[in-house]
């Protein structure tokens, strides 16, 4: 059924795309009927897809102010007065709640009339209630003095101005792509999204698939609490993802761009909107760009409320106006992916990285960071530390000296999660022997995410912060594979009746839930809850054990 849906949906092509037609938060039931006439789509898949998101959702209407509910919001510490001073401007029935919106590091984070705002007193709060003047707020970026952590700024280089910048554009249609993507594959370059996928075999991949119509899409549904590197490129560097995804369409021969992008980055969204009015009114977008026969067009289309649309399936089928569900693979996106096509998804931080490459070649991009891991990375911070902000490393660079970049904790903490709620769960005794790199975490059974920090202060007991975690995955799962709809809530209500007393938890129940996570899950979502919890087992075991009753595992 979902092909066919696939295909009448690509009738009206990305033009007309029935994701954004489905998003008008003022649908009612008429027009339901009324759009799926027009795309011959039945009703009830419509409503199926269109119920999913958390912003279309009837339990949202009549919300006046959005307060933020991810990890690093929650953690920080103050949050019941920070409540207690929006119920004395709103009534509760008005106060909505919002997933992570990527200011982790001021915290107090909230959404009112479709902006982003952080306060830290009732003051604040009561001002900008009063005026309702958006208030600029830039992650900040922590350089390393002594340049010990980073050689060469690839990510937070400054700007050179807009005719310069597309100079490389113009260089690279003139190029064999062929040649376009040695010089990725030389370079090393790994999805920066969490997965660590070779990019040059992705864009090779699709390069090679027959097809009239291709597609490039930038990945900025960027939904981890405490994660907000992607934020910071959409908005102070768009220009970077925009010419990585120009130079990705050339190579593989796609004629479309589309920016997805979370509908709690409105600042985002205005930025890339911009940033792509910059290119049209310089003709390099569209048709026969430069005089060199390159043909392509850039669309955004803002996400409605799920953070499983970080998954790249779940994306192209949010953006075909289905239920953003994760299809199985094979077939990959790069041979089939929207509308059937052969699609690239590539995160943002991923895209910005090319405009660098192309312009120093792949040799000079593999001399930057580890051997295997090559480059640089975007690490963010939560207000768990004394400096919070973005720093650029080099991969490989030691754990411990970005923690004093950002200039140590402001509190006693006992962990990092990294890399997002599937992401490691790592002790601070560990901060003197990992790397930023996919290899040293994998060694200690992590995961290096998209390498957020997120930090765990002492105050808050593991058991709860790993019921907080099975809670998130059960609320956010699509349903779509039973391991993962059970699995994850029967995870939540063990670790809530533990911490109420009424209940001990059976280790080795708990590893079978966990295996069955781990094997029978349909995506990452699923699958990847698992770690951190394993984390925390092996890395707590003395804090938890209270809580346990065998300490025996049937699953290596």
């Amino acid at each position: 059924m979902s092909g066919n849906i696939t295909r009448l949906s690509a009738r009206q092509g990305i033009e007309n795309d029935l994701f954004t037609r489905l998003g008008n938060p003022s649908m009612e039931t008429g027009d339901l009927e009324e759009l799926a006439g027009e795309f011959l789509i039945g009703k009830a898949k419509l409503h199926g897809a269109r119920s999913f998101y958390d912003r279309l959702a009837p339990g949202n209407e009549g919300k006046k102010v959005h307060v933020c509910d991810g990890s690093a919001c929650l953690y920080a510490g103050g949050r019941p007065q920070f409540l207690r001073t929006l119920e004395g401007h709103f009534q509760e029935r008005e106060i909505g709640t919002a997933a992570c919106l990527g200011r982790c590091y001021e915290n107090a984070a909230f959404q009112y009339k479709g902006r982003n705002y952080s306060a830290r007193s009732p003051r604040e709060i009561a001002d900008i209630l009063a005026s309702g003047k958006p208030v600029a707020s830039i992650p900040p970026v922590i350089t390393d003095p002594e340049n010990r952590a980073l050689k060469t700024p690839i990510l937070t280089a400054q700007y050179p101005g807009f005719r310069e910048y597309y100079a490389r554009l113009r260089e690279a249609i003139k190029r064999d792509p062929e040649d376009i993507l040695r010089e990725i594959e030389t370079s090393g370059l790994r999805g920066r999204g969490g997965a660590g996928y070779p990019v040059a075999m992705k864009w090779q991949s699709a390069r090679n698939t027959n097809s009239e119509h291709k597609f490039i899409i930038c990945n900025g549904d960027e939904g981890d609490p405490g994660a907000y590197s992607d934020r910071y490129l959409l908005e102070q560097r768009p220009h970077a993802i925009l010419l990585g995804m120009m130079i990705g369409a050339y190579c593989i021969g796609a004629k479309w761009g589309i920016i997805y992008i979370r509908a709690e980055y409105p600042e985002s969204i205005a930025a890339m909107e911009e940033a792509i009015g910059e290119l049209r009114a310089n003709q390099l977008i569209g048709k026969n760009i430069a005089g060199e026969g390159f043909d392509f067009d850039l669309k955004v289309l803002e996400g409605q409320g799920s953070y499983l649309c970080g998954e790249e399936t779940a994306l192209i089928r949010s953006i075909e106006g289905q239920r953003p569900e994760p299809a199985m693979r094979p077939p990959f996106p790069a041979q089939q992916g929207l509308f059937d096509r052969p699609t690239v998804v590539n995160n943002a931080e991923t895209l910005a990285t090319i405009p660098f490459i192309m312009e120093n070649g792949g040799d000079a991009y593999r001399k930057i960071g580890a051997q295997r891991s090559t480059g640089t990375k975007l690490v963010c911070a939560d207000g768990c530390f004394k400096k919070p902000g973005i720093q650029e490393v080099d991969m490989g660079t030691p754990l411990s000296r970005i923690v004093q970049g950002f200039g140590g904790f402001r509190e006693p903490v006992k962990a990092l999660h990294i890399g997002g709620p599937l992401g490691g769960l790592a002790p601070v005794s560990l901060l003197d022997t990992l790397t930023l790199d996919f290899e040293s975490f994998s060694a200690h059974g992590l995961s290096l995410g998209h390498a957020s920090l997120l930090g765990i202060p002492e105050r808050v007991p593991i058991l709860e912060y790993i019921r907080h975690l099975f809670s998130f995955a059960a609320r956010e799962s699509c349903g779509k594979c039973f391991p993962c709809r059970l699995g994850t809530y029967r995870g939540y209500e063990m670790f809530e009746k533990a911490g109420k007393g009424e209940y001990k938890i059976d280790a080795a129940l708990l590893d079978d839930l966990l295996h069955t996570l781990e094997t029978g899950s349909l995506c990452a979502h699923g699958s990847g809850i698992a770690l951190p919890v394993r984390n925390a087992l092996q890395y707590f075991k003395e804090e938890l054990s209270k809580y346990m009753t065998r300490h025996t595992t049937r699953h290596p």
